[in-house]
């Protein structure tokens, strides 16, 4: 994560970008700001991990249509929704979206405070989860495609003895295999190279016969 969180604030009422700009820019955070969802959509950096603050009611593109084309691109920034008094069934369309939260206009600055540190800590977490995943699809992919076949018998809980009769190999093959399996996946316990499996989308074998 950057040293300073990213916020994106895209609200089309000045005066709400301004204010909360300032107050979250007062409590340490690098913070950004559009008059719209089109402008957003355009200039925003996806690479950058951050949290968007969306308002519901803009011209041109509103929250939920901005959500829609978020999801599209695989923007998963958590994002918190802004809406008006009265609103809470488009509030809850937009959580079914994939909203983090809502805050109603106007809201306490201690309430925004509260849910931006909560949608940083998701935000966070699934930063850390995707460099696993990615890091475990890594280590799979210096596998060949019979330490590939082994791993997904160890997966799928047989004995070396099995794994030999489906692969048609013999067992100290297998042995072979696995032993290469557990130093390619820097794996000290089959536990760990199941997690790593796992954790990289491998499936089990199937017995053929």
């Amino acid at each position: 994560m950057p040293s300073r969180r990213t916020l994106h604030i895209v609200d089309d009422d000045e005066d709400v970008r301004e204010s909360a700009a300032l107050l979250l820019e007062s409590a340490g955070y690098r913070v950004t700001t559009f008059a719209s969802g089109v402008e957003f959509l355009a200039k925003a950096d996806a690479s950058v991990p951050a949290c968007v603050l969306l308002d519901i009611h803009m011209p041109q593109m509103d929250g939920l249509e901005v959500q829609r084309h978020m999801a599209e691109r695989q923007i998963a920034f958590p994002v918190i929704v802004f809406t008006g008094q009265g609103d809470i069934s488009i509030a809850v369309q937009a959580m079914k979206h994939g909203a983090f939260e809502f805050l109603e206009k106007p809201y306490l600055n201690e309430q925004l405070l509260e849910a931006v540190r909560e949608a940083f800590v998701k935000l966070e977490a699934t930063t850390e989860d995707r460099a696993v995943t990615a890091q475990s699809k890594a280590l799979v992919a210096k596998l060949t495609g019979r330490e590939s076949e082994v791993l997904r018998g160890l997966l799928a809980g047989l004995p070396n003895k099995l794994i030999a009769y489906e692969l048609d190999i013999s067992v100290r093959t297998v042995e072979i295999y696995r032993a290469n399996v557990m130093d390619k996946l820097d794996a000290r316990s089959l536990s760990a190279a199941v997690r790593i499996a796992l954790t990289a989308g491998v499936e089990p074998l199937a017995p053929s016969r």
